[in-house]
């Protein structure tokens, strides 16, 4: 069975504009209420008919000063420094991680053989 796709991220050098523009967009609630200012996109919140109907949970944040934004999704993983390893054996470089960052929740992050960021996301 393959991995499932969990979270999808969007890190933006405005990150406000950003969430303005989705919001209107696409009639997304986002919940930027939170100590770290990165904006929460519920499915819960989010899909056309209520609560545990489709979707899966996003976010849209701030990048540092300098640096260029992405659009990516995160697939769950068992453990992340593993599956960097793989990415790398199969052509992929590695741009983060593991990093801890919350309880409960390491990411990574790989680019692929072209370019294109893939996030990796191991609960437990």
């Amino acid at each position: 069975m393959g991995r499932p796709v969990v979270h999808f991220e969007v890190m933006a050098k405005d990150a406000d504009a950003i969430r303005s523009f989705y919001a209107d967009l696409f009639d997304w609630k986002i919940d930027a209420d939170n100590p770290l200012n990165y904006g929460m996109v519920s499915p819960d919140d989010n899909a056309p008919g209520g609560a545990g109907t489709s979707g899966i949970a996003g976010g849209i944040g701030q990048m540092p000063d300098g640096h260029d934004g992405y659009a990516t999704f995160y697939v769950d993983v068992d453990d992340v420094e593993a599956a960097l390893g793989r990415a790398e054996s199969l052509g992929g470089s590695r741009l983060m991680g593991p990093e801890t960052v919350m309880e409960g929740l390491t990411i990574g992050l790989f680019a692929d053989p072209e370019g294109h960021v893939v996030g990796l996301a191991a609960q437990g």
